[in-house]
């Protein structure tokens, strides 16, 4: 049996299909069942969230391997960025190992630190100190960005586009190595099949480096909206992105903290090698999205 997390995610929604193709047993972890969609057929279902303890002890009896690729870029109501990253795997890590799971595998974003200016990347390095700490043997699949056509970062992209000049985080500099969630999903389909390791790592990146200001021209360029980019310093994107949380809360269009991992570089020293060395060759993102145009 496996307990997948974040199932309804970009990153698990592409786990759980291959999964399910495969004919793998799987319980899903999930506060929604509606949102697995079909997939929702095939799979045992654990109602519960990252922020609820004891959802983790009936979600897995009977467990062998846990996919822990749940978490959040936005406080949620009555769960912080802190506790759903960072707190939640030390939790689930816990509750592993007293049911008897012989490997854990989990996402983290390349570069956490616990020093970092992104609260996500913060909880992320807390996150995995617990994981290097555990008596479960683990393995770790640190990405650069990930994404999907039509995933909820690339469509508010997308409605940018419809003004007249679209704003950049900062100067648009920060690079990554953009990463298609099924690319992704394929390289920890093979982390799976080679088995618990001790404490591995993989690091999962695209085949190419591009800045923010790259990633957003090519995004508008693929759904057909060529406008002008328009640099935003931090401190005025904080203030302005603080104001709308204030007011809207959870329901806000963007948050500080979702706009601040577009100002951060997360890339990979090996680029694609990690995921070539499980045998995927990740695609460009250019051919990615100009497949669903």
């Amino acid at each position: 049996m496996i307990l997948l997390t974040g199932a309804t995610g970009v990153l698990g929604s592409a786990v759980l299909r291959r999964l399910v193709a495969r004919g793998e047993l799987v319980r899903c972890l999930v506060r929604d069942a509606r949102r697995l969609g079909p997939e929702r057929m095939h799979v045992q279902l654990a109602t519960g969230d990252l922020a609820d303890p004891g959802a983790f002890r009936n979600a897995l009896r009977g467990v062998r391997t846990v996919i822990h690729l749940a978490g959040s870029e936005r406080d949620q109501p009555g769960a912080s960025i802190e506790e759903l990253d960072g707190l939640a795997t030390w939790r689930l890590l816990r509750a592993a190992e007293r049911a008897g799971a012989e490997h854990l595998l989990w996402a983290t974003p390349l570069g956490a630190t616990p020093h970092h200016p992104s609260r996500v990347l913060r909880a992320k390095a807390l996150a995995a100190r617990a994981v290097a700490d555990a008596e479960v043997p683990t393995t770790t699949l640190a990405t650069s960005l990930v994404y999907a056509p039509g995933d909820r970062r690339l469509a508010r992209l997308e409605r940018l586009g419809l003004l007249p000049a679209v704003p950049l985080t900062g100067r648009g500099a920060a690079r990554t190595q953009p990463l298609w969630a099924d690319d992704a999903a394929d390289g920890i389909l093979a982390a799976l099949e080679h088995g618990p390791q001790g404490h591995a790592r993989h690091e999962l990146a695209g085949p190419e480096v591009l800045t923010h200001r790259q990633v957003v021209e090519l995004v508008l360029h693929a759904a057909g909206r060529r406008r002008p980019t328009v640099p935003i310093p931090l401190v005025a994107l904080r203030a302005s992105l603080k104001a709308g949380e204030l007011l809207a809360g959870p329901t806000t269009f963007a948050t500080w903290d979702e706009a601040l991992m577009l100002a951060v570089p997360m890339l990979s020293d090996g680029g694609p090698a990690g995921l070539e060395a499980l045998g995927v060759r990740p695609r460009r993102m250019a051919d990615v999205l100009g497949a669903y145009t």
